[in-house]
């Protein structure tokens, strides 16, 4: 799994997964991933999150998309976050290019 770092109890953050890292995540006790980063931020050389989405429900855990331009979070990605997190079974891990977007939104959101 790639490193991440733990916020709090129920969330953390990891920069860019794969679908291979979805068993690690699995394995480390995480029930749900949110998705930080657009399919299209990088002309497409990440994953979609459509196929880790898929890949993730195949192994039970849950996954939240709420795609966020670098450098571009607002009140209403906050407020959409929040009710994710809240909605969403913990921990969670969340992820984008480098973590940092995800990082952010958590802390806006408590």
């Amino acid at each position: 799994m790639k490193p991440r770092t733990a916020i709090d109890d129920n969330f953390s953050t990891s920069p860019q997964i794969s679908v291979e890292d979805l068993i690690d995540i699995k394995a480390a006790g995480f029930r749900s991933v949110i998705c930080n980063r657009p399919d299209n931020e990088d002309g497409g050389a990440h994953p979609d999150h459509n196929l880790l989405e898929a890949e993730a429900k195949k192994l039970g855990i849950e996954f939240g998309y709420l795609p966020v331009a670098p450098g571009q979070i607002n009140e209403a990605h906050v407020a959409q976050f929040k009710m994710l997190v809240s909605e969403l079974p913990g921990p969670i891990l969340g992820y984008c290019r480098l973590g940092i977007r995800s990082k952010t939104l958590y802390e806006r959101a408590r």
